[in-house]
C-alpha cells in the first residue's frame, strides 16, 4: 500500500462526518426549551404561546413569557383523547419520541454505502484484472525493487558467457566508482540491450550486475507498461524513472522490450495509439536523464528485428550485447554450476554430457540436470550417473517413451530397417557426427523410432560436402525400406521435409549450385525465436529461373537417394544384422553393434567433387 493512502482515507472519513453533521443540522440547532405536554395545554389555555408549528409528533412555538431564558419551546404531542382524560385528573404528563437517529443516519448513508460497495466490486475488480491497480494507482509504476540481498545472484552464478563478462564488469565498476570514470568525461552507456535466444540467461545477467554492484534493482516487463487506457503506459514510464532517480545509483531492467518498443506505424490506425505514446515517453526519458546520475538502463529481448530504429540509435541504447547459445566449453561451465544442486557420481563425465547437448541454452541445461536427477530417483539410485543424463537428453530431444504403444510386427520391421539405414549412413560418412544410440521405441514427439548422433565439436561453418552428406543420411531411411521390402512407407515424411529444406537453401541461399551460380535468390531473415522464418522477400527472378531451382532441388534429392541406396547395398549384411538386433533389443549403441562405429572413409565410388572449389 502507498504510504500516502492512509491519510487519504482519513480525510475521506472526516469529510463524510462533516457532511452528515451539516445534513442533520448538528451545527444549526436553535436554543429550544422542552416542556411537558400538560404545561403546554395550560399555557395554551392562558394564551401565552404563539407561532405554533404542529408536526406529526411534535409542536414548536414561541413563549410570551420566556422560561429559563428560552423563548422557543417544543413539546411532544400526546393522543388528544388521552391528554383530555389526563388533564381532568390533574396529573402532569409529557410525550416521549422514540430515538430514531441511528435509523435516520443509516437510511441517509445507505445509498452512498451501496454506491461505494458497487464501485469497489465492479470497477475496482475490473481494474485489477486489467492491471490498473485502482484509479489512485493507475499511473504508478509496478516495478519490483530487489535490493542486493534479494537478488542473491553474482557473476559466479553466471557461466558460459566469459566473452561478454568484460563489458558487464565495466557497468559494475561504474556503479561502484562513477567518479573515477567521470574524471576524463566518460560515462557509462545510457542503455545496454541484451539480445539472444530465449533461455540464454539475459535476466540472470541483469540480476548478477545488480548483485555485484549491490545497488537497487528495478525489474519490470515491457508488457506491464501497455494498458487499455491511452496515456497510462506513458505515466508509468515517467514514474519509473522518477523512482530510479531517487534511488540512484540503481539499475532499471526492462524485460521483453519488444512488447514496449515495437516498430511504430505497423498495425496501428493512428498516432494516438497507446503503445506509440508509451514508446515516445520512453524515448523522451532516455534523452532526458543524465547517465552520470548513476542510473543504468538494461533491457532484454529475443526479437531485436522488430524494435523501433529510434530506440536503438546512439544516445539511447548505445550498446548491444549478444548472449548466444553456449558452445561446448560454455555448456560444460553451466553444467558445473547446476551440478552443485544434485548428488552425482564422482567420476561423472561432464565432457561427454556437454558433447551430446549441442544447441541447448542455459535454461535447457538446468532443466536437463533436474530431469537427470528425476530419472535417477525413479530407479532408486544413490546418485546421478551418465546414463541418467543420456535418458534425460533423449526425453528432451525425442519426448517420453511410449512403451504402451504396441506396433504390428511388420511395422516394427519397417521402423527397424528405417532407423538402421539412418545409422549406417551416418557411420559411413566421415563428415557426419558419430552415432550415439538407435532405438525403435515410439516417443511422445510422434516418432516411431530415432537415431541419436553425438557431435564431436561445435560447428560454425558447414561445407557443401557436409550438406550433401546430411541429405544422404536423411534419405537413407527410405532407401533402406525400399531395399528391404521393395516399397516405401509414410515413415519418411519428416525426413523428406527436412531434406527438401536443406536442398532448397543449398541452391537459393548459399549459392552452391553449379547451374544457378553464386546468386542469392531467396533472402530469409530468422529471429532468435527458434529457426522459423519471419520474413521472406518477394521473389525477384524469372519463371525460367524458378524452374531451374526446382530442377536443381530435385536433382540434389535424387542424387542423395542414389548415394544412400548404393551405400546400403554395399552394407546389406550390416543392415540386416542391425535390424534384427534392433527388433530383439529395441535400443542399441555402437558398443553393442560395432558396425555403427565411424568408418575410416566413405567408399570411393560415392565421393563427389566439392563444387565450392
Amino acid at each position: 500500500m502507498n504510504k500516502d493512502q492512509p491519510w487519504k482515507l482519513y480525510f475521506l472519513a472526516v469529510g463524510l462526518a462533516v457532511l452528515a453533521a451539516v445534513q442533520f443540522g448538528l451545527f444549526n440547532q436553535p436554543a429550544v426549551q422542552a416542556i411537558p405536554y400538560s404545561q403546554f395545554l395550560q399555557l395554551l389555555d392562558q394564551q401565552k404561546v404563539s407561532d405554533l408549528h404542529i408536526e406529526h409528533d411534535r409542536i414548536l412555538g414561541r413563549l410570551q413569557e420566556p422560561i429559563d431564558g428560552h423563548s422557543v419551546f417544543s413539546t411532544v404531542r400526546v393522543d388528544p383523547a388521552l391528554s383530555e382524560q389526563l388533564g381532568r385528573s390533574g396529573v402532569a404528563f409529557s410525550g416521549v419520541v422514540e430515538d430514531s437517529t441511528l435509523a435516520t443516519v443509516v437510511g441517509a448513508l445507505m445509498p452512498l454505502l451501496m454506491m461505494l460497495v458497487l464501485w469497489y466490486f465492479l470497477f475496482h475488480g475490473l481494474g485489477q484484472k486489467q492491471g490498473l491497480g485502482g484509479l489512485m494507482g493507475v499511473g504508478k509504476s509496478r516495478a519490483r525493487v530487489y535490493v542486493e540481498h534479494d537478488t542473491q545472484v553474482t557473476f559466479a552464478d553466471v557461466a558460459g558467457i566469459d566473452d561478454v563478462k568484460g563489458e558487464l564488469t565495466e557497468i559494475v565498476s561504474f556503479l561502484k566508482n562513477k567518479a573515477w570514470y567521470a574524471r576524463l568525461g566518460a560515462h557509462v552507456p545510457k542503455g545496454t540491450l541484451l539480445v539472444g535466444p530465449p533461455g540464454t540467461g539475459k535476466t540472470l545477467v541483469a540480476k548478477a550486475i545488480a548483485g555485484e554492484a549491490a545497488v537497487p534493482f528495478f525489474s519490470i516487463s515491457g508488457s506491464e507498461f501497455v494498458e487499455m487506457f491511452v496515456g497510462v503506459g506513458a505515466a508509468r514510464v515517467r514514474d519509473l524513472f522518477n523512482q530510479a532517480r531517487q534511488a540512484a545509483p540503481c539499475i532499471i531492467f526492462i524485460d521483453e522490450l519488444d512488447a514496449l518498443g515495437k516498430m511504430r506505424g505497423i498495425g496501428s490506425f493512428g498516432g494516438n495509439d497507446e503503445k506509440e505514446q508509451t514508446l515516445n515517453q520512453l524515448l523522451a526519458e532516455l534523452d532526458g536523464f543524465d547517465p552520470r546520475e548513476g542510473v543504468v538502463l538494461l533491457a532484454a529481448t529475443n526479437r531485436p528485428e522488430v524494435l523501433d530504429p529510434a530506440l536503438l540509435r546512439a544516445g539511447r541504447f548505445d550498446r548491444q550485447i549478444l548472449i548466444d547459445r553456449p558452445d561446448r566449453k560454455g555448456r560444460l561451465a553451466i553444467l558445473k554450476v547446476h551440478l552443485h544442486k544434485i548428488i552425482y557420481k564422482n567420476d561423472l563425465d561432464c565432457e561427454r554430457i556437454a558433447e551430446i547437448t549441442p544447441g541447448l541454452t542455459g535454461a535447457d541445461l538446468a532443466n536437463l540436470v533436474n530431469e537427470a536427477a528425476i530419472v535417477a530417483t525413479r530407479r532408486s539410485s544413490q546418485w546421478v550417473e551418465l546414463q541418467d543424463f543420456t535418458a534425460a537428453v533423449e526425453r528432451l530431444v525425442a519426448g517420453v517413451e511410449r512403451k504402451g504403444s504396441v506396433l504390428r510386427s511388420d511395422e516394427r520391421q519397417v521402423v527397424a530397417y528405417h532407423e538402421m539405414g539412418h545409422a549406417l549412413a551416418a557411420s559411413s560418412l566421415p563428415a557426419m557426427d558419430p552415432v550415439h544410440k538407435v532405438s525403435i521405441i515410439p516417443r511422445a514427439a510422434g516418432s516411431l523410432g530415432y537415431t541419436l548422433q553425438r557431435p564431436t565439436d561445435d560447428r560454425y561453418l558447414i561445407s557443401t560436402q557436409m550438406l550433401r552428406d546430411r541429405l544422404v543420411v536423411l534419405m537413407a531411411g527410405r532407401a533402406a525400406e525400399h531395399l528391404a521390402f521393395g516399397q516405401v512407407s509414410t515413415g519418411a515424411a519428416d525426413d523428406l521435409g527436412r531434406a527438401t529444406d536443406i536442398a532448397r537453401q543449398l541452391v537459393t541461399r548459399f549459392g552452391m549450385s553449379p547451374a544457378l551460380g553464386q546468386a542469392v535468390l531467396e533472402r530469409q531473415q530468422a529471429g532468435y525465436l527458434g529457426d522459423s522464418v519471419l520474413r521472406q522477400e518477394r521473389k525477384d527472378y524469372s519463371e525460367q529461373t524458378a524452374r531451374e531451382i526446382d530442377l536443381a532441388v530435385r536433382g540434389l534429392l535424387e542424387e542423395a537417394y542414389g548415394r544412400a541406396r548404393a551405400l546400403l547395398e554395399q552394407r546389406r549384411n550390416d543392415l540386416d544384422a542391425g535390424a534384427r538386433l534392433l527388433l530383439a533389443k529395441e535400443t542399441i549403441t555402437p558398443e553393442e553393434f560395432p558396425a555403427l562405429q565411424p568408418q575410416a572413409n566413405e567408399p570411393a565410388t560415392y565421393v563427389l567433387v566439392d563444387v565450392s572449389k
